[in-house]
């Protein structure tokens, strides 16, 4: 029987002229290049994903601290927020570690949002059977929709329920699922697995924590502007008094900002009113504050056109919007340039930034803030509640005109 050669035992070889044997690819081969770019599919789907999810976290974040900001005592959860994500900025010592619980409020928002969606059909139901008693009671359209309502009643609530056990993302309430649903109920320790999860939850949140941080920041921002601003709001009468309110504010609108990101960053209320270690910082990054002080101001200054006429309280959470919108950059401004004055601080404690960056930002600084005071002063004029809208300091209060509440 003649030898075989290399060709003929290997059907997937070829014999070159020199003797090297060229492997040819497999049909396998292919199915296996194939499933990386089916992988490579999945994992851009998910980045997808987790993109749009980040974004509706920050839209549900916005809305949640602006509903807040109009509930009396409730408020201090949104000011105490704002003022944790400057101090998150300069502690970790980057701007993306502003965004706190972007995704904790992605799940609010998409429980909040899948709920209405599956009461949805529900409240039709309801407004067809108010219409139908009215119209003609005990009609066969009443008697018809009335039924329909109370056996859509009990499926709605069990689907909340399920949805809300499956994990509470959007697609849990538009996609039912009662096999795995009575399968992960099945299991052992579903009970004590959902308890734990909602309470990790809910201690995640933090609420405590920024509640205590919004009423010592409000209190400490009222000590800093209660002066300044009683002198403006009794103007009217001594115009001297106007003028030396307008200069006081003029300077506690320059540490104000700077002052709240230190209490936030070392959790103090005596670090409100640490001015020599504000000052320090300053010398170590002063254009990086004055880009921050322009930033805060001319993000307040627009809010006040809002408050020209005001609002039903149904309807206040809507300016609320704008005012958490614009707070919030203002805060990671604040918080970015005292990091970056701490940071230079620790590399060079001995060696401030040049005599011309600090001496031409505080020349700077002082038409940028003698200008918000003058518009805040005129403001007054076009406030629905006039001279004590002066006390309404929102930039650095309370995310919203509380007293119009």
């Amino acid at each position: 029987m003649p030898a075989l050669t290399q060709a003929e035992v290997s059907p997937t070889a070829d014999v070159a002229a020199n003797g090297a044997v060229a492997t040819a690819p497999l049909p396998s081969e292919d199915i296996s290049t194939a499933r990386p770019r089916a992988g490579r599919v999945r994992r851009a789907i998910r980045r997808i994903g987790s993109a749009a999810e980040w974004m509706f976290g920050i839209l549900s974040l916005v809305v949640a601290l602006a509903v807040l900001a109009t509930l009396p005592v409730l408020q201090f959860l949104s000011l105490g927020y704002l003022l944790e994500v400057g101090g998150r900025v300069v502690r970790e010592r980057r701007l993306a570690s502003g965004l706190v619980g972007v995704r904790k409020a992605a799940r609010l928002g998409a429980i909040v949002l899948g709920a209405w969606l599956v009461l949805l059909p529900l409240r039709f139901v309801s407004l067809m059977v108010d219409s139908a008693r009215l119209i003609a009671p005990g009609s066969p359209a009443d008697r018809g929709w009335t039924l329909a309502l109370w056996i859509l009643t009990p499926l709605a609530v069990a689907h909340l329920v399920g949805a809300l056990l499956r994990g509470g993302r959007l697609r849990n309430f538009l996609w039912p699922r009662p096999i795995r649903l009575a399968r992960q109920l099945a299991a052992p320790g579903a009970y004590a697995a959902a308890r734990d999860a909602v309470w990790e939850y809910v201690v995640g949140l933090r609420l405590p924590y920024y509640f205590w941080l919004g009423v010592r920041g409000f209190v400490g921002g009222l000590v800093w502007l209660a002066v300044p601003v009683t002198l403006m709001a009794a103007g009217q009468k001594a115009p001297v008094l106007w003028l030396v309110g307008g200069l006081l504010l003029s300077v506690v609108v320059m540490y104000l900002p700077f002052a709240q990101v230190q209490l936030a960053a070392q959790n103090r209320f005596r670090a409100l009113f640490q001015l020599q270690v504000l000052r320090d910082h300053f010398r170590h990054a002063p254009w990086a504050f004055l880009i921050a002080l322009i930033g805060t101001l001319s993000f307040a200054v627009p809010l006040y056109l809002l408050k020209i006429e005001i609002l039903p309280r149904e309807a206040a959470w809507l300016p609320s919007v704008l005012f958490v919108a614009f707070a919030f950059p203002a805060r990671l401004l604040t918080g970015w340039a005292y990091a970056r004055g701490e940071r230079h601080k620790l590399l060079v404690p001995d060696r401030p930034r040049h005599w011309f960056f600090r001496h031409s930002a505080r020349l700077a600084m002082l038409p940028v803030a003698a200008l918000y005071v003058l518009i805040v002063y005129f403001t007054q004029f076009t406030s629905w509640h006039g001279v004590a809208s002066l006390y309404e300091q929102h930039a650095f209060l309370l995310p919203v005109p509380f007293m119009g509440l």
